[in-house]
């Protein structure tokens, strides 16, 4: 693997997940289910893990059991493209008093236009909003874990080098409230812009709590289904900007494991990283470190999120 694999000591690394309790969005299919099998192998206490399938979720389930009897499995049903959903799956099913890492895993890509139930652009409400609902509302769980002795919290986005599509000003926030019809390359541009808002919110939110290490990170482009069941125009346009060469699921966990259990000297607190650990913020445009973006996606985001 390219990057700081080589030089990270992986077991060791990953053995300070004992006991921890870990939350990451989207684990039920492809990258999200493979993370959640290799985290549960380094005995955390507790694992919850969202998505919409209960049954696959079952198998899920089984197989951490199988790998990990003693580590507790919850999974938490949302659906990411309704707020309402988020907020009473989180009220309902998260009972933990103490949160250690927290995977913002789940996305969709490249999708036709369309709505969420909230009325937002449904590759921002998915990719973005409802995990900046997440986080807002784990947060008071989040802070005290982190002040507690040896606290040692983390906010892990898994974000893409798709970033890069944004639109002009990295967030076109005046037409959130529609599809955001971008022409040729919407589908792309739309998933750039809510993955930049990722990058975004990472780098604020290491501004306004420093006490959680919070990171952006690039996994690889994945052989999951988030490629598979795209159309054969842009599953072709993924192929050929990548060589034809995509990571495995099991390659491209290894960076938001990176993230969430290296030692925290070597992570800087709000950047953005290509696998496995390359200081990826110098590779970032100027519209993806605007402090003044950030702080103005923060604010539109706490003032859509005040209304749930």
């Amino acid at each position: 693997m390219p990057g700081d694999f080589k030089r990270w000591n992986y077991e060791k690394d990953m053995s300070s997940l004992n006991a921890k309790v870990i939350f990451l969005t989207g684990g039920t299919a492809g990258l999200g289910a493979t993370t959640v099998e290799r985290l549960a192998k380094k005995g955390p206490a507790h694992i919850y893990f969202s998505g919409r399938n209960a049954d696959a979720a079952l198998s899920v389930i089984r197989k951490c059991k199988a790998i990990a009897p003693n580590v507790e499995i919850t999974f938490v049903k949302m659906d990411m493209s309704s707020l309402s959903s988020v907020s009473e799956a989180l009220s309902q099913t998260f009972k933990s008093i103490r949160l250690d890492i927290l995977i913002c895993n789940a996305g969709i890509m490249a999708v036709p236009c369309g709505l969420s139930e909230d009325g937002y652009e449904i590759q921002f409400a998915v990719n973005f909003l409802a995990h900046a609902m997440i986080i807002q509302r784990l947060l008071p769980t989040m802070l005290p874990t982190a002040d507690s002795p040896g606290g040692d919290v983390r906010i892990v986005f898994v974000t893409s080098v798709g970033w890069r599509a944004h639109p002009k000003n990295a967030v076109a926030f005046d037409t959130l409230k529609t599809v955001q019809d971008f022409g040729m390359l919407g589908p792309w541009r739309r998933y750039g812009q809510s993955k930049v808002a990722a990058v975004l919110y990472a780098a604020e939110l290491a501004r306004r709590y420093p006490q959680i290490t919070s990171v952006s990170v690039h996994p690889g482009v994945v052989a999951t289904g988030l490629v598979n069941t795209l159309s054969f125009k842009d599953r072709a346009f993924v192929y050929v900007g990548n060589l034809w060469h995509l990571d495995t699921a099991d390659e491209a966990s290894l960076n938001a494991m990176w993230a969430a259990s290296s030692d925290r000297v070597k992570i800087k607190n709000g950047n953005w990283y290509l696998p496995v650990g390359i200081d990826g913020e110098k590779k970032l445009d100027a519209d993806a470190t605007n402090p003044d973006i950030a702080r103005k996606l923060w604010e539109w985001a706490e003032d859509v999120l005040r209304s749930y």
